[in-house]
């Protein structure tokens, strides 16, 4: 039986990803699945580019802004959640598409990564008191006992994934590698069709990054920033691009030319990580937004899809 395909368009910021993907969506008869990790947070709208209900055009919009700010969010959780949203999609006869920046998201959906089903348990707060009492080699010399392959990989200073190893094997009875190696066993069951936007001259890029930062603080980002420094964040959602660098300034340190330099600084390092993570696959169709026009975009993204 043929597979369903999935289109699924990624690239880095500022790339054209969310106008692109509505246009796909109204000529497809498609629903999107954001992939994004930063878009799933609520009251988070100007620093994470979140589509406004003008800019989605009534396409159904998948896994965007249903978590709050202070509630811990995992890629286990992402997988889950899109995988019933791909599912419900399908179910009515429309065409998911998955769209977004956020690398590790996309390759727990389309390489069907397995994730151990463990609890939080007290096993964490005992390894950690123990780490205080014993030294954190003690722990590092069990974990070689358990699973050499991961405690061959881990510096002595990197506590925070040592004490993660040893409690996933504790809650589990399996060793983190032995989760690597599982991981990937299951096969999709969908045909992956990956898109991904780039500029051949990265300038160009780069000066629709520096532009996006000029309208967000227009539309209001520094009073997005200062209530969100006023409420109780996750660890994951203080990893925000848009928040922290403003900071300085909302604390009367910098100025706020300063202060939005380091931003746009911030976000085209943070494009750089994305397109080094995407061109890591092999079976992707690269497509760039300084040699086509916005319709000769759509039309090639068209025939990429239509010719899988």
């Amino acid at each position: 039986m043929k597979k369903p395909l999935i289109p699924v368009i990624v690239g880095p910021t500022a790339s054209g990803k969310t106008s692109l993907s509505i246009e796909l969506a109204e000529r497809l008869g498609g629903e999107i699945v954001s992939a994004d990790s930063m878009q799933i947070y609520k009251k988070m709208n100007i620093a994470t580019a979140k589509p406004t209900q003008q800019e989605m055009q009534a396409i159904p919009h998948h896994l965007i802004d249903f978590v709050e700010p202070g509630d811990e969010f995992s890629v286990a959780l992402y997988k889950t959640k899109a995988l019933a949203a791909i599912e419900g999609i399908l179910s009515r006869g429309k065409l998911p598409i998955v769209v977004g920046g956020t690398g590790l998201y996309v390759d727990t959906l389309i390489n069907n990564t397995e994730f151990l089903d463990y609890k939080k348990s007290d096993i964490r707060a005992v390894l950690e008191r123990r780490n205080e009492l014993e030294g954190t080699q003690k722990l590092l010399d069990e974990l070689y006992e358990i699973d050499p392959i991961s405690a061959d990989k881990l510096h002595i200073n990197d506590v925070k994934r040592i004490i993660r190893a040893l409690e996933v094997y504790y809650s589990t009875g399996k060793t983190i590698s032995e989760q690597c190696e599982l991981s990937h066993l299951t096969e999709s069951p969908y045909e992956w069709c990956l898109i991904c936007l780039d500029a051949k001259d990265r300038q160009y890029l780069y000066d629709r990054i520096n532009l996006r930062v000029d309208i967000m603080l227009d539309m209001g980002l520094l009073d997005e920033a200062r209530e969100f420094f006023r409420t109780e964040v996750s660890s994951t959602a203080r990893q925000a691009i848009g928040y922290k660098e403003l900071k300085p300034y909302i604390d009367g340190i910098v100025t706020l030319e300063q202060a939005t330099e380091k931003l746009k600084m911030e976000t085209r390092r943070y494009a750089k990580r994305q397109l080094t993570w995407f061109r890591r696959y092999k079976d992707i169709n690269w497509l760039y937004i300084d040699t086509f026009s916005r319709d000769e975009l759509l039309n090639r993204a068209l025939e990429i899809i239509n010719h899988r």
